[in-house]
């Protein structure tokens, strides 16, 4: 059987979906109350993903122009790094506090992963097991 080539979007076109989805992200990041912001890049993210998974988007279509910007990561976060260092009197007068919320965060966030990670393992078993008996019952009511 072979095996289809599959060729990517041309980069132009892998840069304006990215740049749509940037604007679309916005444009709801703005619309979002003040009382519960929302990045827009963690909105893009999340509207890239979900494109992405009902194959409204193909990955050939932005597959290459997202590589691209994998690459260029570390670079990104230079930005921060110099405002982390600008504000080094911050840390030094509130360091302990700072390490002392980042570490209860993390714990936190790892034991709700864990619960929510057992949480849905548990809801698949759950279905699974009540798919297999109707598949069962059937064949037992085929044998009839």
């Amino acid at each position: 059987m072979e095996e289809k080539k599959v060729k990517p979007a041309p980069i132009l076109v892998q840069m304006f979906i990215y740049a749509a989805i940037l604007f679309v992200s916005q444009v709801i990041s703005d619309l979002m109350p003040r009382a519960f912001p929302v990045p827009t890049p963690v909105i893009g993210l999340i509207l890239l993903y979900v494109l992405l998974t009902t194959k409204m988007i193909k990955l050939e279509w932005v597959d290459s122009f997202g590589s691209v910007l994998i690459s260029l990561i570390g670079f990104m976060f230079v930005p921060s790094g110099i405002s982390l260092a600008a504000n080094l009197k911050i840390i030094k007068a509130q360091g302990v506090q700072l390490i002392i919320v980042i570490v209860a965060a993390t714990i936190i966030l790892l034991v709700v992963i864990a619960y929510t990670t057992r949480f849905f393992s548990w809801l698949v078993n759950k279905i699974t097991e009540s798919q297999v008996n109707i598949h069962h019952k059937k064949k037992i009511g085929d044998a009839k």
